[in-house]
């Protein structure tokens, strides 16, 4: 399984929201090491919980500041997280299979919708909105 490697094109332009970025990478990939692993289902369980709240909480933050300023673009942004919260959902609902399709799912899912949510909608957001605060 290929891990999530932060690329150049995943950067928003600012180095506040770029750094949550890249913890939640690492979120992926301490979830997808410990599928591959084969560790306890409670160790998978909380390393998939852990990325699922770190994900929800930044995502709840940019969803307050899209709110506060108006910003015209925040159902297209807000139904992109709505989405991956839900892959994310039926990647946790299916951590009982096959490990390696389990652990290479995850890491797929999200670097492609990392490549896209970044470049498309948490660029043009944060050039908006300016520098993130938290």
């Amino acid at each position: 399984m290929a891990r999530i490697v932060w690329k150049p094109e995943f950067s928003v332009g600012d180095e506040a929201v770029d750094h949550e970025h890249r913890e939640l990478i690492d979120l992926v990939n301490t979830a997808a090491g410990a599928i591959l692993e084969g560790r306890a289902d409670a160790d998978i369980d909380r390393s998939l919980g852990d990325l699922y709240q770190a994900i929800s909480a930044h995502f709840a933050h940019e969803e307050r500041q899209m709110e506060t300023a108006r910003y015209d673009q925040l159902e297209a942004h807000k139904s992109s997280h709505e989405y991956l919260l839900d892959e994310l959902r039926d990647i946790m609902d299916g951590t009982t299979g096959e490990t390696d399709q389990t652990a290479e799912r995850l890491t797929q899912v999200l670097e492609a919708w990392f490549t896209d949510h970044f470049r498309d909608h948490d660029s043009r957001l944060h050039n908006r909105l300016g520098p993130h605060h938290h």
